[in-house]
C-alpha cells in the first residue's frame, strides 16, 4: 500500500541513485520504529512502498534499454 501523502510526481524526478538513498535512509528508520513506535512503522513502511514500487519501474526501464529486444540473453547460454 503507497502512502497517500506522497507525491509520486515528484519521487518520478528522482535519479535511480538517488531513489536507492531515500530508501535506505527509509529502511534505518524503520528499524528504529519497529522498536519504539508501530504506527510510525506503519507509516514508513507506506513511504518505503511507494519509493519502492518507482524504484523497480526506473530498473525495468533501464533493463529495457539496454536490451530492447527481450532476448534475456538465452542466444548467449546454450544448455543442451
Amino acid at each position: 500500500m503507497e502512502h497517500p501523502l506522497i507525491d509520486t510526481d515528484e519521487i518520478n524526478k528522482l535519479t535511480v541513485d538517488e531513489i536507492g538513498s531515500k530508501i535506505s535512509e527509509l529502511n534505518k528508520k524503520l528499524t528504529w520504529a519497529l522498536r519504539y513506535n508501530a504506527s510510525v512503522a506503519n507509516q514508513i513502511r507506506m513511504a518505503l512502498d511507494s519509493y519502492q514500487t518507482i524504484y523497480q519501474k526506473k530498473q525495468d526501464e533501464i533493463w529495457n534499454k539496454s536490451n530492447p529486444d527481450g532476448n534475456n540473453y538465452q542466444d548467449r547460454i546454450d544448455i543442451t
